[in-house]
């Protein structure tokens, strides 16, 4: 299959062939448990102080005419505080006392990393990118009405200034989905204002390249822009959180890279 290649300028600069991993079914599901998957890698296990709640003096006694026993004295059969003079306090331990253990406290063995089978991650990567050529997938995420996909001259990977990027993606049609990420960047609520700066953004365009000559940090303050070596590509990117359909702006070479080398194949 042929496909248009743009110069800088946003005009026609030939043809190129689309690699064949591009011409795999669209598999949603298989997406979205990628996306789960890559997303638990980063997931931290977490648990609670095997003692906490139990470092205490409190204690049960229920036999009759033991020391500090509760047999009709009208408390609750429960541990109490050992108090000085026989006598018993609060209770303590058991899990609806005050300071007492947690019911079902977090673990720490527990499998938070979700496994999944190298051939079912690469079909999920591919099933993606053939994703990213359905314009009807395209146009629920972004404001983009051209042709799919954009495939850019390799020089594209030589800008190394934020304004000679953002003219070639205004170039290539793409202004009003990055003007739409930039109204979407709202405050973060509550507490959240600590995470990530204290704001959240939609996304917008994904950039792929072979080599980063400098265009990474030519388009990382966009916002909503993400790019990414052709080789690094996941399902996170590919699909952020879990639907297909991101707008992708190639880089010729990233394409030769990709059918040279058969990724995800």
């Amino acid at each position: 299959m042929k496909v248009k290649v743009f110069a800088l300028d946003g005009k026609q600069n030939g043809e190129v062939d689309l690699p064949d991993q591009f011409s795999e079914p669209y598999r949603p599901d298989l997406i979205r448990r990628a996306y789960h998957a890559y997303k638990t890698q980063f997931y931290q296990p977490k648990g609670a102080y095997p003692l906490a709640g139990l470092q205490t003096t409190a204690a049960y006694y229920g036999r009759r005419h033991a020391w500090r026993q509760m047999i009709n004295t009208g408390q609750s059969h429960l541990p109490r505080e050992k108090i000085p003079g026989g006598r018993s306090g609060h209770v303590r331990i058991v899990p609806h006392s005050n300071k007492g253990r947690r019911a079902h406290p977090p673990k720490p063995w527990k499998i938070l990393r979700e496994r999944i089978n190298l051939k079912e991650k690469f079909k999920a990567i591919r099933s993606a990118l053939n994703a990213s050529l359905e314009k009807m997938l395209v146009e629920k995420r972004h404001r983009y009405a051209g042709i799919l996909p954009i495939v850019v001259n390799g020089s594209f990977e030589e800008v190394k200034r934020v304004q000679d990027a953002r003219k070639v993606l205004d170039a290539l049609g793409l202004d009003a989905d990055l003007q739409k990420a930039h109204e979407g960047r709202k405050m973060r609520s509550g507490r959240s204002r600590l995470r990530k700066g204290g704001y959240y953004e939609p996304k917008s365009i994904l950039i792929v390249y072979a080599k980063d000559k400098g265009l990474q940090k030519a388009v990382r303050n966009l916002p909503g822009v993400d790019a990414i070596d052709v080789k690094n590509l996941n399902a996170e990117l590919l699909a952020p959180g879990g639907d297909a359909g991101r707008l992708i702006v190639w880089t010729q070479d990233a394409l030769a890279e990709m059918n040279q080398e058969k990724l995800f194949a």
